[in-house]
């Protein structure tokens, strides 16, 4: 009886074939996690508005200009003095409303901050408003 030889294989050939499953179970990994990436970028383009009403005259306007100073009735004030400021200006009003005019330019950081120290003053309203929004006054 003769028996065949069992053919060897050649030295330098690899099996591919786990190697090509890793790659598209990968492949398939990376394209799940990817539907799950959230963009963190905040596009706020502000102050503008289509439609706009003019805001009561009765509100303490509070502006701030592209460098970001503060401005209570047209005289420049520090950031750590403006609460005081406008807790006088609230204590003889029934109204207790301070309306915030922004540039386009100024910074989301310091808007928060005149925002934060208009509550911290007592005011019970507090908005934020474009130019045509505040009208004059």
């Amino acid at each position: 009886m003769r028996f065949r030889e069992a053919k060897k294989p050649l030295e330098g050939q690899v099996d591919l074939t786990p190697m090509i499953d890793m790659v598209f179970i990968l492949l398939i990994f990376f394209m799940v996690s990817t539907t799950f990436v959230k963009d963190m970028k905040v596009d706020i383009d502000r102050p503008g508005a289509q439609s706009h009403t003019v805001a009561s005259t009765k509100a303490i306007r509070v502006y701030i200009d592209k460098a970001g100073e503060v401005y209570v009735d047209g005289q420049p004030i520090r950031i750590w003095v403006l609460q005081s400021r406008l807790r006088d200006l609230l204590a003889g009003m029934s109204q207790k409303a301070v309306l915030v005019v922004t540039d386009e330019v100024v910074p989301s950081g310091r808007l928060v901050e005149v925002v934060d120290q208009a509550r911290l003053a007592g005011a019970q309203e507090v908005g934020v408003a474009t130019r045509a929004e505040a009208g004059e006054g």
